[in-house]
Parts: C-alpha cells; structure tokens; sequence
C-alpha cells in the first residue's frame, strides 16, 4: 500500500527520533540498519525512500539530538534564573545526566565516534557544538573577558567530564569528576553562583 505524503514525513521523524536516542546509546556503528527500522515500527525497506544512507540519518539525529538537548538547557537555565549558568553546569555535570546516555548529550555520547565520520555527520556535530558555546556565552557576565573562549572552555571541559565520568568502573571516581568539573567551572566562569556548598 502506498504511503501518503504526509505519513512518510510522520515516519521520517519518528526514525529521526528514535536513531537521535539509539545512536547516543550504542554508538553510530552499535546499531545496524534493520534494527534501527524495527525499534521505530518500520520495516528496513523503507529506509533508502527517506534517506540516502546511514551517515544521512546519522546526521539528521544529531541536529535533531542537539536540538531537544538544547532545550532541556534552557529549562535548567530557567530553574533559576538568578544563577542560570550554575544551573546548567550542576544538571548537566549530574550523575543522571551520566546515566542517561541515550537522552543526553550528543558530543558526550558520539563525539569519538563523529571523529572518524563522514562530512555530513561532523558538519552536524559542529553546528551543535558552535550553539552549546554561544549557549554557554549568553550566560557569562559582560565584564568577563573573553567570553567566547571562557565559553568555549566550558562546554569542552562539561563535554569532556562526562566522557570521562562514563569511563570508569569507580562509581565514587566518577563523581569526583563531575564534582571537581563543577567547582572548577564555577570557579573560573564570573558568573553569580551560590554558597550553599554544594557538591
């Protein structure tokens, strides 16, 4: 049965969907075609009629994972708006966010990966990464110099924590990282934080 016009952009982002969560999960090479299709209800035959390969969809995950990542940001930022750079940093540098892989930050989950791929693919991870940065930017105090490369040095060492905190058995290891990343963020950005001590 032919598939209408409408109902082919419908599946189209469903597979989005569901590959931006998979993806993040097992990487872009831990999850075959076939599987990929069936987890969003499909079958693998329609899979060339919405994308011209994997790296395509592969792409088309990433923007579109960045994106929902993106506005959960925003919503740690709006949780207080008095300090929304602190905010961002705990909930991001938090052992749920280490846990939630396939919900999580897509350069944490993908970024090894997206080394070693194609144009399209890290065309996409720039794009987000370029967006974390003046994310970041638009919360540093106007009197912090170089606010680009403090925001710069931030997302990289938010990126870079995570990585490392997913990386070891040591769950006590794993959240000194996270912790000593936050303070060291906190410390060094300028931004208002409190001084409740937390950890």
């Amino acid at each position: 049965m032919r598939v209408s016009r409408a109902q082919a952009e419908v599946n189209r982002d469903r597979v989005i969907d569901v590959a931006s969560r998979l993806f993040r999960q097992h990487g872009f090479d831990g999850i075959g075609l076939k599987d990929l299709m069936a987890a969003a209800g499909l079958t693998q035959g329609g899979f060339y009629k919405q994308f011209t390969s994997k790296e395509d969809l592969a792409a088309n995950a990433c923007t579109r994972g960045y994106a929902a990542v993106r506005e959960r940001w925003r919503e740690f930022a709006a949780g207080d708006p008095q300090r929304p750079l602190e905010a961002l940093v705990r909930a991001y540098l938090s052992c749920e966010h280490r846990d939630e892989q396939a919900e999580g930050c897509v350069m944490a989950a993908l970024g090894p990966d997206a080394a070693r791929a194609g144009p399209a693919i890290r065309t996409a991870m720039e794009e987000g990464v370029v967006a974390y940065v003046d994310f970041i930017e638009a919360y540093l105090p106007n009197a912090a110099s170089d606010r680009h490369g403090r925001a710069m040095a931030i997302a990289s060492t938010m990126i870079g924590a995570i990585v490392l905190s997913r990386s070891v058995n040591d769950p006590a290891l794993s959240k000194e990282i996270l912790d000593a990343s936050v303070r060291d963020i906190l410390e060094r950005s300028g931004a208002p934080k409190s001084d409740d001590g937390r950890e």
